[in-house]
C-alpha cells in the first residue's frame, strides 16, 4: 500500500501543469519545463567556471576572482543535482 501511495504522489508531481499556476487560464496550454536545457546550461557553467577559476588562480594570481568562479561552479553543481532529482521524480522536460 505504501508503495502505491508513493507512486501516486510521484505521478502527481510529474503532471505537466504541476508548476504552472496559469495552466488552462483563457485556454493557455500548460507550460513545459526545460529541464534538459537547464541541465546542459548547468554543465556548461560548471566547466567554464571551473576552468576560469583554475586559470585565474594559476596564471593571473587573482584568488578573489577564482573564488567567485569556484562559488558559481558550486552553484552549477547544486543546480545539476536539483535537475537530476526532478528528472528522477518523473517530471517531463
Amino acid at each position: 500500500m505504501k508503495g502505491n501511495h508513493g507512486s501516486r504522489v510521484r505521478e502527481e508531481h510529474a503532471r505537466e501543469d504541476c508548476h504552472d499556476p496559469a495552466a488552462g487560464v483563457a485556454g493557455a496550454a500548460p507550460a513545459r519545463s526545460a529541464l534538459m536545457l537547464r541541465l546542459i546550461l548547468a554543465v556548461f557553467g560548471l566547466v567554464v567556471c571551473a576552468v576560469g577559476a583554475a586559470l585565474f588562480l594559476v596564471v593571473v594570481s587573482q584568488p578573489a576572482i577564482a573564488g567567485a568562479l569556484a562559488f558559481l561552479a558550486a552553484v552549477a553543481v547544486v543546480d545539476m543535482a536539483v535537475v537530476a532529482r526532478r528528472k528522477l521524480r518523473g517530471e517531463p522536460g
